[in-house]
């Protein structure tokens, strides 16, 4: 309900080997975390797309998220030479891709760039409860839990809600 998308790119180099890369959601948020670093400390590069709430209004969820993965491919560094795309679409890109649903359960590196997008997520989120606190976008990142559903029915919503979701547009 509030917040970016944030997608990322990995590329890793055929050795690499860390215990415990898996999907992001199947993973405590400290062994997440723990896993970011060594992933930051061993891919050959790393590659974060975010596209804000008020683009997500205009061009709906989907499209968002697709902008968000192909920012990300523009920014590995160097380019690959094929995409693992999780999920079933392609994204808009001139290098050879292949989307794979349910990838981040698949692939180590997609995976591994589940694990990216959702620390970056969750560290921008905690951020903005720095701005805005009475949303406790720390505790809950901006999902629709019970204790946010209820702070926007007390304050309204915030410039980092998505206008366009249900649960927000009902307070408009």
């Amino acid at each position: 309900m509030a917040g970016p998308v944030v997608s990322a790119a990995v590329m890793l180099i055929p050795s690499f080997a860390v215990a415990g890369i898996n999907d992001s959601k199947k993973l405590t948020p400290k062994n997440r975390s723990r896993l970011y670093d060594k992933i930051y400390q061993q891919a050959v590069s790393i590659g974060i797309g975010i596209v804000d709430a008020l683009e997500i209004d205009r061009i709906n969820i989907l499209q968002a998220s697709l902008l968000s993965m192909a920012i990300a491919v523009e920014n590995l560094h160097p380019q690959p030479g094929f995409l693992l795309i999780d999920g079933s679409f392609t994204i808009a890109s001139n290098l050879p891709q292949q989307p794979i649903p349910k990838g981040d359960s698949l692939s180590v590196s997609i995976a591994a760039a589940s694990i990216v997008a959702k620390v970056t997520r969750d560290r921008l989120m905690e951020q903005y409860d720095q701005d805005y606190p009475q949303f406790g976008f720390s505790r809950h990142k901006g999902y629709p839990t019970r204790a946010h559903k209820e702070a926007i029915i007390k304050f309204g919503y915030c410039p980092i809600h998505r206008r366009s979701f249900k649960g927000v547009r009902e307070y408009l």
